[in-house]
């Protein structure tokens, strides 16, 4: 019996690195179940009803790919991409200003036709009505500053101020993309001191180097 596909164990660059300092990826193509929404994600009905949502799908779909295909895999953790209107207001942990798309990994073969079934069904089994704004989503994120960051998600200020006020522009970079978290612990069984999340930020260069700006002979 071939082994299940496991996100984690596949795309151990994306999903398990050891660094604890930023350092420069390359992370391909990849689509993921999506749900999009606001508001402080302690507090948001919202947030809790996206993330039952989301698994609800995740599950369906993997029962409905192992039986209708014989491909089974490994239900891939919590991902978010975050944002404000307002960077400082992000960086200020104001999270009620805070927008956000979380995430489900997707594998390759999984097609939009079998998320909308597993959509259907699974909202006639678990009725969240959240489960109807459920959709498919392509991430391009490429070249990207990645961290493995070990602690309380409110403990993530200094490390990302450390990203926009002193790594990127030593390296001279600037943001190409939404910031990207990815929950490699469950935060219900977990000390928040041992949380593993991984931060990870599009980049690209602000300018072009003296050499990659000279013409071509």
């Amino acid at each position: 019996m071939a082994a299940k596909y496991d996100v984690k164990r596949e795309l151990k660059t994306c999903y398990a690195p050891k660094n604890t300092d930023w350092e420069i990826v390359e992370i391909p193509e990849l689509r993921y179940l999506a749900v999009d929404g606001h508001g402080d994600p302690n507090s948001s009905a919202a947030y809790r009803h996206a993330v039952e949502a989301l698994y609800a799908v995740a599950y369906t779909v993997k029962f409905a790919s192992k039986g209708d295909l014989g491909k089974d895999f490994v239900v891939g953790p919590l991902e978010g991409l975050w944002w404000a209107e307002n960077m400082d207001d992000f960086l200020a942990r104001l999270k009620d200003n805070w927008q956000w798309r979380l995430l489900i990994h997707a594998p390759a073969w999984v097609t939009d036709e079998m998320i909308d079934d597993a959509k259907h069904t699974a909202l006639s089994k678990k009725g969240f009505p959240a489960i109807a704004h459920v959709h498919s989503e392509t991430l391009r994120e490429g070249t990207s500053a990645q961290v493995l960051h070990i602690g309380s998600y409110d403990d993530e200020t200094p490390i990302l101020t450390e990203l926009h006020q002193e790594y990127l522009p030593a390296n001279d970079l600037r943001e190409a993309g939404l910031h990207h978290e990815i929950y490699l612990s469950d935060p219900r069984r977990t000390d928040p001191a041992k949380l593993r999340t991984v931060l990870r930020q599009p980049v690209k260069a602000r300018s072009l180097s003296p050499r990659s700006a000279r013409p071509a002979p």
